[in-house]
């Protein structure tokens, strides 16, 4: 079907078209505007600019086969198509995903609330304290109930964290390089594949083995096979539900100088004792049983904690506790200093964000219930499961699992998967052990008629047709030695908001506190903060989707998979490649995936020593810190004086590491934000030396329908599904971060040992805890993809450059625009380059961000890729109003730091150095040399409308050299 009646106006020409609704709605400038903006740019229609920014040698020659759906209700209806494809059962499998019931007010309020879901990343923590103090919560839930120090504000699942843990244990250790990871054969089975696909690319020894009876240095050794021993890994409780007192082993790996990571079940810790009370030095764990749907595998937020004295080592962000200008308590991403994006390959690891949407849901979940709340809901699972047990024994089975909390595995010689196979055809899934033994668990959503239908299934019969004690709450299958005698979540916050109404207006308090996408443009470079559109949103929570286990039969998810397989054929025709995984569930992974793929590839050809990778100076950190995962050296390539790529020092790299180099990694347009002319060049240089490109996908909102990198000589790409396919960026996450690979890399994919159907048999193992990722919120970028279409798609990018080049054009004589290519064009962002100002004037960057606060916008990117600098992305989803507000507001900034520079103000007593300014900084005693009104309502800002930020400008060395990261007490509100 074509589609080009459907492009607005793209010449000079009076003639104006009608654009199809949706694709109107998602791009925001059309007629007249951009007549307009292709004036001030000084080109004379959308394709002729591309002609001239992109190289024609790159340029796709065809349009993209992608049909558009008729309409957004169309599209709707396709959705329940699939969704009625997938069959839904009672899910008892456990293995980390359980039922939940999500709080009505949480989900309404946060999981389907634009202010919560449109957020970025807190970097600039002045406009972001609503979703800080929410993370915060999250920390202290995560402390609490582990009973350690310190934890982070999200990882990416339980699995990945666990890998995470591993990785620190050998960071903290000072044993020898073969010095192994025990780690006890009953963690959870996908756990235990994601950490040997890590522990592999890093050349780290793992052992498996049963760690149960292992209580001195004898047994520690012989588990660890005579070898020293890094640390151990533990499931409490385990896979097959049993609850283990692991504070013996505990005992024996700390006197061998090694770390205990224990693998916990949050809602479990609230009856079972706490890790850290046992003396495990990280916690690691999923809290998606807090109020987040099973959603066929993600997104979930995985969680660590730590004790003190490592949390310098933690992977991913952290929430601290720190001070504004005004000397008030205020939140901020504290110890940033250790992150990819500062420490490039030597950094804690890949990870950029995690599950900041999903950690503000279970956070909630446990505001909503508080501890009490909580314990009632864990002890009607263990009466139950209890109850459950005791039934099964009675009736004759033989039940394997004497200590438990939610799951007993039952022994049924040689019957299992006719067992199992009874529960599918009464409505029931179960997980199948092996072939001897299947396990059940319980959860929240669980009632005594589904533990009776168990029973019936296995043709047992509770007392005279009940469940003696299923009702009870003081039931448990817990030993005494490990019943919880601490308190948790004892701080205010987790008992002041019982009642819906009391939680809808914390909510709404906090949520205000924060600038989203709901409020104005996010002109972040390379972050891609488009439009999240409802339609695109709605399927996500439908229970057809969300309340699918990830292990479920592959004949019950039917329709999800079918979405899974429209969506990647899709993606392999807008990127060029021949195949794609979905699994990797963030861009951090997909690069990880991507990288060890390529080393498979060398290995599978005899050339397993290619292990060089290039990555040029401009990279984003998390390229380098995703080549070392994957066990490759990182070697720098120069940038050159125009900001590409210097050609001669790459080939200079290639020469002297030829016999050696594995691959590149180039992200396309390059970082600096141009199309550089070189890029085939760079392609043809590596493939003969034997090398693989990888084309990095975060700027790929400025390729599709112009040019395929599958087509014009890379590899393999990540692409970013929460970046240029719509999937909401959530405050930090989720993401998802697919692979996407030439047909000769098509067997090295990632694959999963719990579903054959999710990657080929050759595959490198899982990379992420699911088989198909953060599966419940691919509908999103199927319905984004669906409604465009091919030329509605090409349409976006050309009007994501428009939005580039305007902004560029319009601020390059208040501020030099650091690169541009032919006729001064940019790609998709533009790089304004403050460092003269800060030069002549003392004003930073980091001044123009907080003064950008007081006009309503969030910052552009701070210092990235080069420091000093703002880089702006404005995206095809502002109109020109809003691209108009923030030029006028720049220009209007640039006035102020005239007035510097003349001598008028000193920097020190400026507007920009006090911004931004809140309301309390205006009503309480004046002494700055400027206008009260100057400072809050400056050039375009209305009364009407004005963002106040809650806190002024945060002191982020005083929250470093004080950390503090779970909830402050009350007191230190006072003042």
């Amino acid at each position: 079907m074509s589609i080009d009646h459907l492009v607005p106006v793209t010449t000079g020409t009076s003639t104006e078209t009608v654009m199809a609704d949706f694709v109107s709605r998602h791009v925001g400038p059309a007629g007249d505007d951009v007549r307009h903006m292709l004036e001030v740019v000084g080109q004379p229609s959308l394709d002729a600019m591309c002609d001239r920014a992109i190289p024609g040698a790159i340029r796709s020659e065809s349009p993209l086969r992608v049909e558009a759906a008729a309409s957004e209700s169309a599209v709707i209806e396709e959705l329940r198509g699939f969704a009625s494809r997938n069959t839904v059962l009672t899910s008892l499998i456990g293995l980390g995903y359980y039922g939940t019931v999500t709080p009505p007010v949480v989900r309404r309020n946060v999981l389907e609330n634009p202010a919560w879901y449109t957020a970025y990343t807190p970097y600039q923590p002045e406009i972001s304290q609503g979703r800080l103090e929410a993370l915060l919560n999250f920390q202290t839930v995560i402390t609490d109930l582990t009973g350690l120090d310190v934890a982070g504000s999200s990882l990416l699942d339980e699995s990945t964290a666990a890998a995470e843990a591993m990785s620190l244990m050998r960071r903290a250790s000072k044993a020898p390089a073969d010095a192994v990871v025990l780690v006890d054969e009953r963690l959870f089975p996908q756990t235990i594949a994601v950490m040997r696909t890590r522990a592999e690319a890093l050349g780290l020894p793992l052992a498996v083995a049963d760690l149960r009876a292992v209580s001195d240095a004898d047994s520690l050794s012989a588990a660890a096979g005579g070898k020293a021993v890094v640390g151990a890994m533990v499931q409490y409780p385990d896979a097959t539900g049993e609850l283990v007192d692991w504070a013996p082993l505990t005992a024996a790996v700390h006197d061998a100088k090694g770390l205990v990571t224990a693998c916990a079940d949050l809602l479990a810790l609230t009856l079972a004792a706490a890790p850290g009370e046992w003396g495990a030095d990280i916690a690691v764990g999923s809290a998606q049983r807090f109020g987040v749907p099973m959603g066929f595998g993600g997104p979930h937020a995985g969680y660590m904690a730590v004790h003190r004295g490592l949390e310098r080592q933690i992977p991913g962000r952290l929430v601290g506790v720190s001070v504004d200008a005004e000397g008030h308590q205020a939140y901020r991403l504290a110890l940033q200093t250790r992150e990819q994006h500062i420490r490039r390959e030597k950094a804690t690891s890949n990870i950029c964000t995690a599950q900041v949407l999903l950690a503000v849901m279970a956070s909630m979940y446990a505001v909503w219930h508080g501890p009490a709340g909580l314990v009632a809901i864990a002890q009607r699972v263990a009466g139950l499961t209890t109850a459950l047990r005791r039934a099964l024994v009675d009736g004759g089975l033989e039940v394997e699992t004497t200590s438990f909390f939610d799951t007993v595995t039952v022994v049924v010689p040689g019957r299992a998967d006719e067992v199992t196979a009874r529960f599918a055809e009464n409505g029931i899934n179960v997980w199948r052990v092996d072939a001897d033994r299947f396990s059940v668990s319980l959860d929240e959503t669980s009632t005594p008629a589904t533990a009776q239908a168990v029973l019936d299934v296995l043709g047992v019969k509770g007392s005279d047709g009940a469940l003696p004690g299923a009702g009870g709450t003081g039931a448990h299958g817990i030993p005494q030695a490990l019943v919880r005698t601490t308190d948790f979540l004892t701080h205010p916050v987790f008992h002041a908001h019982h009642s819906e109404t009391a939680m809808l207006r914390y909510l709404r308090r906090l949520s205000d506190r924060d600038f989203a996408l709901d409020r104005g443009m996010i002109p972040l470079g390379s972050c891609t903060m488009k439009l999240n559109a409802t339609t695109e949103m709605e399927a996500v929570t439908w229970p057809e989707f969300a309340n699918l286990h990830p292990f479920a039969p592959a004949e019950q998810t039917v329709g999800i998979r079918a979405l899974i397989d429209d969506l990647s054929a899709w993606l392999c025709e807008i990127t060029g490649y021949d195949a794609v995984s979905l699994q990797p569930n963030a861009g951090s992974q997909g690069e990880f995936a991507g990288l060890l793929a390529i080393h498979a590839y060398h290995q599978a050809r005899g050339e397993g020593h290619r292990r060089v990778c290039l990555i040029p100076a401009s990279a984003h950190g998390t390229n380098a810190a995703s080549a070392v995962m994957a066990g490759l050296k990182v070697v720098v390539v120069k940038t050159a004086a125009g900001g590409t790529v210097d050609m001669d020092d790459l080939r200079a790299k290639v020469e002297a590491h030829r016999d050696d180099l594995a691959a590149i990694m180039v992200t396309y347009p390059s970082t600096h934000g141009v199309y550089e002319d070189t890029i085939t060049e760079l392609c043809e240089l590596v493939h003969e030396a034997g090398g693989q490109v990888y084309v990095d996908g975060a700027n790929l909102n400025a390729l599709v329908g112009l040019a395929q990198p599958g087509r014009f000589g890379a590899d393999v790409s990540h692409l970013n599904l929460h970046k240029t396919f719509c999937i909401p960026h959530g405050g930090g996450g989720p993401g998802v971060g697919p692979v996407a690979v030439r047909a000769h890399l098509a067997p090295h994919l990632p694959n999963h040992p719990l579903a054959a159907e999710a990657g080929p048999e050759s595959g490198v193992g899982p990379v992420s805890a699911a088989p198909y990722g953060s599966a419940s919120i691919l509908p999103i970028s199927w319905a984004y993809v669906r409604l465009m279409g091919g030329e509605g798609l090409r349409h976006a990018t050309q009007m994501a450059v428009l939005g580039a080049n305007y902004i560029a054009a319009r601020l390059r004589e208040h501020y030099p625009v650091l690169y541009s290519g032919h006729d001064g064009l940019v790609a998709h962002e533009c790089i304004l380059d403050v460092r003269q100002i800060t030069a002549e004037t003392g004003v930073t960057v980091d001044d123009i961000a907080k003064r950008l606060v007081d006009y309503g916008f969030h910052a552009p990117t701070m210092s990235f890729p080069v420091a000093g600098t703002l880089m702006v992305e404005p995206t095809e989803s502002e109109n020109l109003y809003e691209l108009d507000r923030f030029c006028d507001a720049m220009i209007a900034i640039r006035g102020e730091i005239e007035a510097i520079r003349a001598g008028e103000v000193a920097v020190g007593d400026s507007m920009l150095r006090h911004a931004p300014h809140t309301a309390l900084n205006i009503a309480g005693e004046w002494d700055h040399p400027y206008d009260r009104t100057a400072a809050a309502f400056p050039v375009g800002v209305h009364a009407a409308d004005k963002y106040w930020p809650p806190v002024s400008r945060i002191d982020g060395a005083y929250g470093d050299r004080n950390l503090v990261c779970s909830c402050p007490p009350p007191e230190a509100f006072e003042g």
